[in-house]
């Protein structure tokens, strides 16, 4: 088959159906593991180690908070279902909600005690009561997220405790952060709350950047001594969202700067650029013994690109059939892609529909068809 490489300039672009990457090499940061996401459009703006095995501290607790969530919206649980709380809980060191042992919690306050308060006990009471044993919701855990398509992490525990075993990476936090954002938009609130006061105890959310850094809502903090300091950081401007991803800092302090400044840069120098709207025509692609002579190939959804403000101008498509294109054509059948280039973006690609059916033609003309290529040969295009 001829194939037709047809250049169209553009100024923008959405990565399709998969995690596509704008990067820039014009920034560092002091973080050990760090990734930055576009999750409007899936697109990796920075990355430093963010493959590398680490340590989660309590950053993984909101692998925890995905299961009770899920459990709430299946209809399976309750926000005043109450728990109890064992002496398992009770007695966990590091930071605590303050819950009594023997005593029953709602799944609400516990949720809140976990992602506010970070509270390790608050964690444990929420696996146990869902699990039995802590032990058994690790297992739980670990195959979610297989199942979520983390493929480089492994639970050992409810809380992120260290142990041998207990592993996740940057990329597989800020995936599981983006599932939670998009899944269960109506929990999501919890992690922007400021403080959470339980048996008359107050405590403020870990996460500085709330109230401080523009358009920050979420998520969720984590610090042990082999992990450093770390943080899962969302923020909203314009209807764009940053999922942020950061691990291996020296403070509090240095946590809370870093993450503002690789936010910053991740609004300020990259910007959403919308080019095609579901349906729209691209081009027109040649059939081969159709009742017609073209069929319009067209996008099944909006495109939109993120791209480095930079390299805006810079971009280009190239729409990839296989022409002629043999009828019948049935609309929706995939007919070809257009590829998108730019400087410091991966080729991305997305797949060309047909906009139309096209009926083969009748015996008359496939004849004539037959006997005028037999003469003059297959016929092609410049």
């Amino acid at each position: 088959m001829y194939w037709l490489r047809l250049l169209i300039v553009v100024a923008c672009f959405m990565p399709w159906g998969q995690l596509a990457s704008a990067q820039t090499k014009n920034f560092e940061t002091k973080a050990r593991e760090a990734i930055l996401i576009d999750l409007t459009s899936d697109t990796v703006l920075f990355e430093k180690n963010a493959d590398d095995k680490m340590p989660t501290s309590s950053m993984s607790k909101i692998m925890t908070a995905y299961m009770v969530f899920e459990a709430l919206q299946d209809g399976r649980l309750k926000l005043s279902d109450e728990f109890p709380v064992s002496a398992k809980a009770w007695k966990k060191q590091g930071s605590k909600m303050f819950i009594e042992v023997n005593t029953k919690v709602s799944v609400e306050n516990l949720l809140r005690g976990m992602l506010i308060q970070s509270g390790n006990d608050a964690a444990i009471a929420l696996a146990e009561g869902l699990a039995g044993t802590e032990e058994i919701f690790a297992e739980q855990i670990s195959n979610k997220a297989v199942e979520l398509g983390m493929t480089n992490s492994h639970f050992m525990n409810a809380t992120g405790w260290p142990v041998e075993g207990h592993y996740s990476t940057a990329r597989d936090l800020a995936l599981l952060a983006g599932k939670i954002i998009q899944t269960f938009p109506e929990y999501y609130h919890i992690f922007s709350e400021r403080s959470f006061t339980y048996n008359n105890i107050t405590q403020p959310n870990r996460n500085l950047l709330l109230g401080r850094t523009p358009g920050v809502d979420g998520m969720k903090t984590g610090h042990t001594e082999a992990a450093g300091f770390g943080i899962i950081i969302s923020a909203e401007r314009d209807n764009r969202r940053l999922v942020l991803v950061m691990n291996g800092l020296s403070s509090k302090k240095e946590r809370a700067d870093e993450a503002e400044k690789l936010l910053e840069y991740g609004f300020r120098e990259f910007q959403n650029y919308s080019l095609l709207k579901a349906g729209e025509v691209v081009t027109d692609a040649q059939t081969w013994l159709g009742t017609q002579e073209t069929v319009p190939a067209v996008v099944s959804e909006d495109v939109t690109l993120t791209m480095h403000r930079l390299n805006r101008d810079k971009l280009t498509a190239n729409a990839v059939l296989e022409l002629p294109i043999p009828a019948p054509i049935v609309k929706g059948q995939q007919i070809g892609k257009v590829v998108f280039s730019a400087p410091d973006m991966e080729d991305v690609s997305v797949p060309l529909l047909a906009g139309q059916d096209v009926e083969e033609a009748g015996l008359f003309t496939r004849m004539f068809v037959a006997v005028k290529t037999a003469l003059f040969g297959y016929p092609t295009s410049e």
